[in-house]
This record gives C-alpha cells, structure tokens and sequence, in this order.
C-alpha cells in the first residue's frame, strides 16, 4: 500500500525533484536507455543518473548531428542495434568534439576531465549491455582514457581563515548594498563558513541539516552523505558557539511553511539554497584574495588540509571527509604526505654532530 503522508525530508525532495528530472530527460533518449538507467538504480544516486543522462545524450546528439548513417533516425527512434554499429573511430571523433562545441546557440567546452567523464559514462553504458548479452561489442573499451594533469589544490592559509571570518563578524569592505543584508545575515553567515570550515562538510550536506540535526550534548551534527547514508560528524567550541548565537537568532524568526526544521534560513526565510551558500562563499572570499576563486569546496579543501597536518592521519581525513576509498583522499593531499616524508629525513638522528 502506497503511502504519500509521510514527512519528507530536504534530501526526499531534492531526490523527488531528480526523479522527475531523469524521467524528462530519458524521455529524449532511446527507449532502450531506459533499462540501463533502471539497472543502476540500486547503486547510484539519482544526481549521478543524471549526470549520465545528459552525457549520453549529447553522445547520442553528436551521432545524429554528425553521422550520414544515424541522421535519417530520429534519437528517440533508435533501436539498440545501433550501439554496435559504432565504431573507435567514432567514440574518438565524438571526444574530440567535445573539446568545443555550438549546440542550440550555446557553446560548450571540456577540459581532459570532461572528456573523461564522459567517456566514463559512455563505457558504463556499453558494459551494461555487454555483460546483458543484448550488444556484441564494446568500442568504448577500446579508447583510451584522456591523460588527467594534477590539479592544485586551492585552499585558504590560516590567516586567511581569520580574516574571512572577521570579515563577516565585521561587514569591514563590503559595499553599501551589501551591508543593507549583512546585520540581519551576520550571525547565520558565520555560523554557516564556521561549521564549513570547522567540519569539512560538503555544501549540499551543509544547506540540508534541520535544527534536530544539531546535538550540542555531544557537539555533534547529522548529516546526509553523498551516497545516501547518514553520518555524525563532530565539531568543535568554535562552531558550537557560532552555532549557538545564530539559533538565538533563529529562534525569533518565524520560517515559510515546509521550511521550519531548515536549520539555515534564506532572505525568504526558506531553507537555504547551495547557490545562495556559493554567492555568500563568493562575496566574502573575494574580500580575502583576489588570486585565489575560493568555493565551498575549497572549504571543505582547507579543513582536509588543516587536519591533516595536525594529525598525520590520512585514514582520519578520508573518514570525517566521507571518502569511500582512502586512495582518493591521498591523491587530494599526495603534496602534503610528500612534505611529511621529507620531514622523517631530518627526524631520526643515528649519531651525534661531529665537532
């Protein structure tokens, strides 16, 4: 028996809200794409169905547009055969393409990482038909994967940390429209970079916490993960205190319906957006460094930095940060542990300094 009282949280309605996204989207697709998205349901969230959607659709839109032999069949009208028409030769030029492309007035652009991210999805499709039996071939597996260069990790330096935070305590260089909203927004944007700053959550688990999420008996706080699962992470007595003084706040200001369990508030008083948490990221950052594009994630950058260095423990950092594999967390910070190892060169002493 189907039940549609029950009370929803952020994360259900965000996952309600892609649901009906990918149903929209397959809609422009194959109808045999429908099968493949259906088999990855069990182990993938619905924001990664639809990130994969989109790139096999602009696969798909690349054949037509570019392909003598696909461009007489509508997309929708394809049939499953057609994956095994495909060469190497044509998954190659399609990568190619996307380098840069027009579509509908609109330019798109992918760096090795775009390219690799939408071959990645393009393999996952293919196997999954392959390992059904329902295809012969996979050209997919034949291309290889586009060569990743290391990216920089862009962090803030302690004493920028500081003068962020004072820069929000202060409202000091921010303009005269900006100071129109900063005495109203001033304790829920400090609580907010100091629980980012201080936990290492990701924006999305940030901007998704109720007001019971928040246990100041153990100083603990529960949020939703990325794959799905839930977690407690704990913070310290600075975040407990920008916590407390914004729940003052919080505690006189009357939220829209459906809104009052969000622990942070917009303008609206509507719990608040991811966009809106990466504007005020944006606003009060580029007060800090101009040389430096600081996001949430660049938050969540610097406290995986800060940790690390302080404790040493990779297996600490993958763990608050919620990486699954420990080997994406050391390829995140390969240039610290570099920087330990040459620190154990001058720690062991085996004889004395020779006068």
């Amino acid at each position: 028996m189907e039940r549609t009282n029950k009370a929803t949280t952020y994360h259900d309605e965000i996952n309600k809200k892609n649901i009906l996204h990918l149903r929209e989207l397959l809609d422009t697709l194959p109808s045999f794409c429908g099968q493949y998205f259906r088999g990855m349901q069990e182990y993938t969230s619905s924001r990664t169905r639809i990130a994969y959607a989109y790139d096999i659709r602009v696969f798909f839109s690349y054949l037509h547009d570019n392909n003598p032999i696909f461009k007489k069949t509508p997309i929708k009208e394809y049939q499953l055969e057609i994956l095994d028409q495909v060469t190497r030769l044509d998954i190659e030029e399609y990568l190619e393409h996307c380098t840069y492309y027009i579509k509908n007035g609109k330019e798109y652009m992918n760096d090795e990482r775009g390219k690799a991210r939408k071959l990645a999805s393009l393999r996952s499709f293919y196997n999954y038909f392959l390992k059904n039996e329902m295809i012969e071939k996979n050209p997919v597996a034949l291309v290889q994967m586009p060569k990743l260069h290391e990216k920089e990790i862009i962090r803030l330096d302690p004493d920028e940390i500081a003068i962020l935070l004072d820069t929000v305590e202060t409202g000091e260089k921010l303009t005269k429209k900006q100071l129109q909203y900063h005495k109203k927004n001033k304790l829920r944007d400090i609580a907010l970079l100091t629980l980012m700053l201080g936990t290492g959550i990701r924006v999305s688990e940030c901007v998704g916490i109720d007001i019971q999420d928040v246990d100041f008996k153990n100083n603990g706080v529960k949020i939703r993960r990325k794959g799905g699962y839930e977690a407690v992470i704990y913070f310290g007595e600075e975040v407990e205190l920008a916590l407390l003084d914004y729940l003052e706040q919080r505690s006189n200001i009357t939220p829209v319906s459906k809104h009052e369990n969000a622990l942070f508030l917009s303008m609206q008083n509507k719990r608040i957006t991811v966009r809106a948490v990466e504007n005020l990221v944006k606003k009060y950052a580029s007060i800090v460094t101009t040389l430096k594009k600081i996001t949430p994630h660049k938050l969540r950058s610097t406290y995986g930095t800060t940790l690390y260095r302080e404790t040493g423990d990779i297996y600490l950092v993958a763990d608050v940060l919620g990486h699954k594999d420990v080997n994406t967390t050391r390829k995140h910070y390969a240039a610290l542990e570099e920087e330990r190892r040459r620190q154990a060169a001058k720690a062991v002493t085996l004889r004395d300094k020779r006068k």
